[in-house]
């Protein structure tokens, strides 16, 4: 053990202190997610010997989202609203796994604070041991102490008193924001306690690295087909600079790449479902992560509006999400800009972005 590191419990305490007429109400809710992460990151990390891997049910039950659920999925889920039912801190809660949003029983007393959360985000890499997260996001309660309502939580992202998420891999790391930069904390195994590693996190204005699931490329509009076309082309193309892929498809990895060494992640708008205006979810997933980013110093858009600005309609509701280093999240976003407007190049249809791919280049 090493003596006179700042604990995630120290951190918070101090925090508060800062804060005339601070309750100790929002300390002791992070308090609980925290112990909500611990257990669910023993869970993940015990995979198939405690025979949580695989499907929830015989035919793979699905989710709000018609998504598969995975055992460790609903396991997440129960795990962080039986943490967070009863200390008295929240007046409801919403979950990636659940149709409605869930009140505090009768029993407990309701607080002042909305908690959003995808309990177990990259679920689909869960069976191949690559790592998944917890996103969560915390709102005021607009009537605190009295049983919330779903039109409480349709709020936009700049509302957020705190988000932060946690990531379960080779270490299981907590990264969090209350308004004040972004710090990360690494959970020692050793005292069970999250451990201050990664103070003043930032995200580098600039990158060669870029994600985006390469999949989809078809189904791009014009301005994201420009943008990866111009990455591809490397020192050869109009940026002059060469450029790396990556993509892990799970949005806690992808941000923590980017906090730690930049980057740019892309799931941007596209015509394969023309149902769903975006892929992620605003609430528990965009909001919280772009917090998180500005935080640090990066931007997060859809492409067209800063994702903090977009005011929720729906608990559900999906979004175009763009985010990472300052300079191309700007640049993409210009080029969103440019094509709305009928002003981007005329030589789209050149070579370099009619044939270049990323999977070609004829």
């Amino acid at each position: 053990m090493q003596y006179g590191r700042t604990t995630l419990t120290q951190f918070i305490i101090e925090e508060q202190r800062r804060v005339s007429g601070a309750t100790g109400d929002f300390s002791g809710l992070l308090n609980d997610i925290a112990t909500a992460c611990k257990v669910i990151s023993n869970a993940v990390s015990k995979g198939a010997l405690a025979g949580t891997l695989g499907e929830q049910g015989a035919g793979g039950e699905t989710n709000v989202q018609g998504e598969v659920q995975k055992m460790l999925d609903v396991i997440s889920n129960e795990v962080m609203l039986r943490s967070n039912l009863w200390a008295g801190h929240l007046a409801a809660m919403a979950s990636e796994e659940m149709d409605e949003i869930c009140p505090i029983p009768n029993q407990y007393p309701r607080g002042k604070y909305l908690l959003l959360f995808d309990p177990l985000d990259g679920s689909s890499n869960i069976d191949v041991n690559i790592s998944v997260g917890t996103i969560f996001s915390i709102l005021h309660s607009p009537n605190p102490g009295t049983e919330a309502a779903l039109a409480d939580f349709l709020q936009p992202g700049v509302k957020q008193v705190c988000a932060g998420f946690a990531l379960y891999g080779p270490s299981t790391i907590l990264v969090l924001t209350t308004g004040n930069g972004v710090n990360g904390f690494t959970l020692d195994r050793d005292i069970g306690e999250f451990v201050l590693t990664q103070p003043n996190m930032s995200v580098a204005p600039e990158t060669k690295e870029f994600a985006i699931n390469a999949s989809n490329e078809r189904f791009w509009e014009a301005p994201v087909k420009r943008y990866v076309g111009e990455c591809l082309a490397g020192k050869t193309g109009p940026r002059g600079k060469d450029f790396n892929m990556r993509w892990v498809a799970s949005l806690v990895a992808e941000t923590y790449r980017i906090l730690t060494r930049g980057g740019v992640f892309m799931y941007p708008k596209d015509s394969k479902d023309a149902a769903k205006p975006g892929r992620l979810r605003l609430m528990y997933e965009a909001n919280p992560i772009s917090f998180i980013i500005e935080q640090a110093g990066g931007v997060a858009t859809t492409g067209r509006q800063r994702i903090m600005e977009v005011q929720p309609t729906e608990l559900h509701q999906r979004v175009p999400f763009i985010f990472g280093s300052r300079s191309e999240v700007e640049r993409i976003d210009s080029y969103h800009s440019e094509y709305a407007s009928g002003r981007e190049p005329d030589n789209l249809d050149s070579p370099l972005f009619s044939t270049r791919s990323l999977f070609r280049n004829e």
